[in-house]
This record gives C-alpha cells, structure tokens and sequence, in this order.
C-alpha cells in the first residue's frame, strides 16, 4: 500500500469533509493523489485484463464515451481508497440511514461491508475507469449495483484541465420534493477528488428530516481527453 496515498488520505481535514457532505452532498479532497498515481491508472485503461467488462455508453442511452469495471484484484491504489476512505465516511453514512429512518447499518472496516454485500450476491466489484473524448458526455445517473448500497462514492480526476481537455465538468443535481432540482458544477484538477452522495441524502426542514435524491453526470467534453477513477464501496451483483 502506497504510504504516499496514506498520507494524502491522513492529511484530510476530515471534521470539514464530513461538514460539508452533510450540509451540501458533496465534499472535495484536494491532492488525494499524485501525478504519478494520475498517469498510472490512465495507463491501465489499455490492458484488457486488468478489468472485468467494458461499456460503450452510447449502446445502452448513457451518453457519449465508454468505461471498464476493474476485475480482482484491484489495483492497489485503488485497493486502498476503498479501505482507507470508507472508515471515515461510516459514521456519516449511519447518521443518514437513522435520520431517513431505514433499517440498514455498515459496520466499521471496508472488509466486513463486502462481506455483507457477498452474502447479499453482490460479489463483482465496481470501481471503474472512465474515458471521454472531444463530444463526449454522461447523462444524470445513480451507481447503484443491487440492495445493498453504501451512500457515499468518490470520483478522482485523473486529467488536468487546460492541458489535457476542456470541458467535461461534474455536474450534480437534486432533485428536492416539490421543488425545482437545484444543479451544482464540481470543477476538479488532476488528483483532486469529489465524494458525493450516491442515491439520497438526508435535508432538515421546518417538519423535521426530508430526503433529496442525488445525480451525477459530466457535460461534454470540448476539446481533448478526460478520464476519471469511480471509487464506490458497495460490490455488483
């Protein structure tokens, strides 16, 4: 395990990440990873038999690029995301589920969650290399694999704006009972990375918890290419 990496994800202000998670479904880390790291996994994208399958968003309505599931074992640095970030996320995600009144708990380590989630059949795993193009884009969606579902991912950039592409931000909606969807942009540079709400969030109102479910997309890429790394801690079925 990278003690780079270690360190990067130590030296989150974590209190603050969570703060603003709860208040806004969105929080971002910068420099989570190296230039290093960056190039990397980008690199990995041209060998087939590091991933399990491959998607051309096109074929199926997603929108214009293409993507690959990482096959086991995952890459280390992606590996260790998943174990070191998830910790710190638990607390959070238990708040949620209580104030949205469901049933579902997660317990304290990465491992024991896919453990649950194997029991469950949800056995492939998710994490995911994306590739855009000049035209490129994702339409509004949700990563969600099967019942068990951990409310939180993370997105990393692994371009840098300007030099490598143009266009392509991360754009989030809400779609917030009997009002209209509120949109936000996430601009992310290479290494920067974004933890978002998965499917929905707790608000607090004037009568008490309300649920507002959450999409993501990317706009279309203008000039260039634009890959991203998708952490997200529950497995597929």
């Amino acid at each position: 395990m990278s003690m780079a990496l270690t360190r990067s994800i130590a030296a989150v202000d974590w209190p603050q990440a969570v703060r603003d998670l709860d208040a806004e479904g969105v929080a971002v880390l910068p420099r989570l990873l190296d230039t290093r790291q960056c190039t990397t996994l980008r690199g990995l994208y041209a060998r087939a038999e590091r991933f399990r399958s491959r998607v051309v968003m096109d074929r199926h309505g997603f929108g214009r690029g293409e993507y690959q599931y990482f096959a086991e074992p995952l890459p280390s640095v992606v590996q260790a995301l998943r174990e070191l970030i998830y910790p710190h996320l638990v607390p959070l995600a238990n708040a949620w589920v209580q104030r949205l009144r469901e049933v579902q708990t997660f317990p304290a380590a990465h491992t024991e969650f896919r453990a649950q989630c194997h029991a469950a059949g949800q056995r492939r795993p998710t994490p995911l290399l994306l590739r855009y193009g000049a035209g490129d884009y994702n339409c509004l969606h949700q990563d969600l694999y099967g019942e068990l579902a951990f409310p939180l991912q993370v997105i990393v950039m692994l371009s840098e704006l300007v030099t490598d592409y143009d266009g392509g931000e991360l754009v989030l909606v809400e779609q917030r009972p009997r009002r209209q969807s509120r949109p936000r942009v996430v601009p992310l540079q290479r290494g920067e990375a974004a933890i978002i709400a998965v499917n929905s969030r707790p608000v607090t109102g004037q009568r008490g918890d309300y649920r507002v479910k959450l999409k993501h997309g990317v706009s279309t890429v203008r000039r260039g290419e634009r890959y991203t790394l998708g952490v997200i801690f529950h497995d597929a079925r």
